[in-house]
């Protein structure tokens, strides 16, 4: 089973675990982070010489997981639910280049453990207290580093990726293209529609814009840095609340110090211009410091998002790639019509199977046209334990209003455990 683990797989734009070649799997946020304590195993696919073979060597994978969620308001009463459900991947082996997938997902309200009536947290099942979807449904062509894939389908993108945050994780009906050659990655292609816990799940597959969203990205990996650049063009008509066209780019250094310290600098930029008086224009910059030493981890990130009148800026489709991003909150939610300072420290730790993190986060939006200004603090306290594959998890979101606008429904706590079992 792929590790999880919640400690050494937090920060604020990459915490990594240390491999044979000293690399490590970048992490972009808290919020990534969060997610990757419930990730499913992966599989690797055979490659097979006939064509009935597809079907006699394919996978399955799977994950079955409970949620508990409770959210405590501040001026309001608790609201709580529980939930059981997961997912059911089947994979056809490769043959001539040639596979393909098809998964399901689901969550039901348990309703012995949920509030009733205005006591009930829908965020977990839906406002039904049921949801089942087909969630992926692709095929797939390689050659030669080459490779197609089209249909219902997880994506991992600046601006638009999986999220799995809660029980549904996003995914997208797409038609992508990838290339690989050593370090270099590039991919392509078009993002119709999109399911899951960001996009609603009252809301089932809903478009992502008007007329979709096209993109293109570029990637370059070594030993020393990581550095990419990416495009979107979200399309819509007038009024539509998404369309822009999106420019991200970062990079991210990594250095050894020594045989146990690590540490790793990065800087980010988002651009984004307004399309069909969508309301979305905004211009962020980012830089991230962490120091890694033997199982523990600090970290401090810096976010800034510059005015532009009367618009704000949109994070795409799902969690988001800022470095400050946290388990709910994210710089979208106060950058209309100001500037705005994000910045986030924690700390981490890992011993064995046992993994914590803390990150403490402070959103400061200046005064907007009309006078208003926004202050918020959030804090995000995690734990995990894995055992075989079972994984435990736990996280305390505290959130603060400090103008009391309630902008993001001002003061009030959240917190979820998970039980999840891979097979």
């Amino acid at each position: 089973m792929k590790k999880i683990s919640l400690a050494l797989s937090f920060s604020l734009s990459s915490l990594y675990a240390i491999e044979s070649n000293e690399n490590r799997d970048r992490i972009h946020s808290v919020k990534k982070a969060i997610a990757s304590v419930q990730d499913v195993e992966e599989k690797e696919l055979g490659i097979v010489d006939g064509f009935e073979n597809m079907f006699k060597d394919a996978t399955s994978t799977g994950q079955i997981r409970s949620l508990y969620s409770d959210i405590n308001y501040e001026n309001s009463q608790d609201i709580y639910s529980s939930a059981l459900g997961g997912s059911l991947k089947y994979e056809l082996a490769e043959y001539k280049g040639l596979s393909g997938g098809i998964a399901f997902v689901f969550s039901q309200n348990l309703g012995y453990l949920s509030g009733s009536k205005e006591k009930y947290n829908s965020e977990l099942s839906s406002t039904k207290g049921s949801y089942n979807q087909m969630s992926e449904a692709y095929i797939n062509y390689s050659y030669s580093g080459a490779s197609v894939r089209g249909g219902r389908q997880t994506i991992d993108t600046p601006l638009a990726d999986s999220d799995d945050i809660r029980m549904i994780a996003n995914s997208f009906e797409a038609y992508i293209a990838t290339y690989e050659y050593k370090g270099l990655n590039l991919m392509g292609g078009a993002i119709l529609s999109w399911q899951g816990y960001d996009a609603g799940i009252d809301d089932g597959w809903v478009k992502t814009g008007e007329d979709g969203t096209y993109f293109g990205g570029i990637s370059w990996s070594d030993e020393f840095v990581d550095a990419s650049f990416w495009y979107y063009n979200i399309n819509g008509e007038e009024g539509d609340t998404t369309a822009n066209n999106s420019y991200y780019g970062d990079v991210i250094g990594h250095i050894k110090l020594s045989k146990e310290l690590f540490l790793h600098t990065g800087v980010q930029y988002l651009k984004q211009d307004e399309l069909d008086k969508s309301g979305i224009s905004s211009e962020i910059y980012g830089a991230m410091l962490e120091l890694v030493a033997y199982d523990a981890g600090i970290n401090v990130a810096y976010n800034r998002s510059v005015k532009q009148n009367n618009k704000q800026s949109f994070s795409g489709f799902g969690g988001g790639t800022l470095f400050t991003n946290m388990d709910n909150m994210i710089t979208d939610v106060i950058s209309l019509d100001r500037d705005v300072n994000s910045i986030v420290a924690g700390i981490s730790y890992e011993y064995e199977d046992f993994s914590f993190l803390y990150a403490y986060g402070d959103f400061k939006g200046e005064a907007d046209s009309s006078g208003q200004k926004e202050h918020i603090i959030e804090q995000n306290i995690g734990a995990s334990y894995e055992h075989k594959d079972i994984t435990f998890g736990a996280i305390c979101t505290i959130q603060e209003d400090k103008e009391k606008s309630s902008i993001n429904d001002g003061d009030w706590n959240n917190v979820r455990v998970l039980v999840a079992y891979n097979f």
